[in-house]
């Protein structure tokens, strides 16, 4: 009898987790744009005033197992080839390449003036609170992904290869474990180890504990 219990109340956590969390997706992603659509107006004025092209980035990602969707963001970048105008940069160029396809905010020359303040600031990921909605992505989860990335990534680093595997099983989300505990200077295999890690042991707690966490990380980048 005190065997059965601990087996009954992990079915019964798995089985309301899901639904916990959508629900908590829901609330929290119409909180979220209710409290910040003015800065949300404001970022799409500048963008518009500043740089000549579109005021969202739309990119097709990795959803949960494997289904592509459209990822939305604020434009942070210039328009027309910016891999061309980083390639006139050879040192900045390397470095992109050796970084695992990363380069610090302020280092960046694809990135528009507005651009660099929206991503220290992570508003340009705000639009994504829409992808959270529709159900394409969570509040935490791990990274959202291009398909060429996971796949360069997996010739690059083919012990991250069982990483990828869980990775691509879950929604990926707008923040997560990595994003609250190192962000950006964390190599691939770090991330991947800890979004594999968080995938196999997410749970109420850990949820609420790193969307917590997430707007002091993101004040710690001011």
């Amino acid at each position: 009898m005190t065997q059965t219990k601990p087996v009954k109340f992990y079915q019964l956590r798995v089985f309301l987790f899901p639904i916990f969390k959508r629900i908590l997706d829901i609330i929290g992603s119409l909180f979220l744009i209710t409290l910040f659509s003015p800065f949300m107006v404001l970022a799409a004025i500048l963008i518009k005033l500043t740089s000549p092209g579109s005021i969202f980035f739309c990119q097709k990602r990795v959803g949960k197992d494997s289904q592509p969707f459209l990822m939305y963001k604020f434009r942070t970048m210039y328009t027309g080839d910016n891999d061309q105008r980083l390639k006139q940069y050879p040192d900045l160029w390397k470095k992109y390449k050796e970084n695992d396809w990363k380069l610090p905010i302020n280092e960046d020359p694809r990135v528009t003036p507005i651009g660099k303040i929206l991503r220290m600031i992570s508003l340009d990921e705000f639009p994504q609170m829409i992808n959270v909605l529709k159900g394409d992505m969570t509040l935490v989860g791990p990274r959202a992904y291009r398909e060429e990335e996971l796949q360069e990534y997996a010739q690059k680093y083919p012990e991250s290869i069982k990483h990828i595997k869980i990775i691509r099983s879950a929604k990926p989300g707008i923040t997560g474990l990595w994003q609250t505990s190192g962000r950006n200077d964390l190599s691939f295999i770090s991330r991947a180890k800890m979004d594999a890690s968080y995938i196999k042991r997410r749970s109420f707690r850990k949820e609420l504990l790193i969307l917590l966490k997430t707007p002091f990380c993101m004040l710690s980048r001011w």
